[in-house]
């Protein structure tokens, strides 16, 4: 396998949701999954599980749950990236999963491992997007996969060979986001430079005008995903 620089790749991401119907080769994927071992993770903890998904039926549940994302099903493969504390309960019954922090280490470990498989799949010619989606009914999802306490379905990861070539999404400039020993208040000219750049894009893209504060409405001025704590709850996170 012939695999493109990482920092070429890093650089060129974009998320990709139309995929031929070639699969994904055994060795390949083995190699993807090798990926997501060697991934950082906080003091060995080792606490995320990854399910491939190759029931039709399961992943229907979750492309339902997902709000109906066809690419959940129409991609060669379906990665669940599971935050997994239930082994280390096993090993250590007397583990002290519930507090915040806990769901912090395991919630960043998850998206590192995630990312590392994304980076490697597109070094090698793949495609892939995110699902955060399936969060919009986690608990059919982790009924779905028979997932025990402790361990919580974060997100999904759809795979596949590109059909599309969409330009990369235009991000946050350095002086908005890269700051040298203190935090910097956001530049308003900076602010109204990038938002035309994003109006820019999503107007060739979609025939539509959309700036960053689109996003943030889109997302947060509304009560997000309120079945999180509790569900996290009752897996045995969070109640300290």
């Amino acid at each position: 396998m012939n695999s493109n620089p990482a920092l070429a790749t890093a650089l060129a991401h974009r998320s990709i949701r139309k995929f031929t119907s070639q699969p994904i080769a055994p060795e390949m994927l083995a190699s993807l999954i090798d990926a997501g071992r060697m991934a950082s993770t906080s003091n060995h903890l080792q606490c995320v599980s990854i399910i491939r998904i190759t029931d039709p039926d399961i992943r229907a549940g979750i492309r339902r749950a997902a709000s109906d994302m066809a690419y959940v099903t129409d991609c060669a493969e379906f990665l669940l990236f599971c935050m997994d504390f239930h082994k280390a309960k096993v090993l250590l019954p007397s583990a002290q999963l519930d507090w915040a922090e806990v769901t912090l280490i395991g919630a960043m470990d998850t998206g590192i491992m995630a990312q590392n498989i994304l980076l490697a799949a597109e070094s090698l010619g793949l495609g892939g997007v995110f699902i955060g989606a399936l969060r919009n009914d986690i608990e059919a999802v982790s009924e779905l996969v028979g997932l025990p306490d402790y361990c919580v379905p974060l997100l999904g990861l759809c795979l596949g060979y590109p059909t599309q070539n969409p330009p990369p999404k235009p991000r946050l400039p350095h002086s908005l986001m890269f700051f040298e020993n203190r935090y910097a208040e956001p530049d308003a000219q900076a602010l109204a430079q990038y938002d035309a750049e994003l109006r820019a894009y999503y107007q060739n893209r979609m025939g539509e005008e959309r700036d960053w504060l689109y996003s943030i409405c889109k997302t947060l001025n509304e009560p997000v995903r309120p079945h999180m704590l509790p569900f996290l709850q009752s897996k045995g996170f969070l109640k300290q």
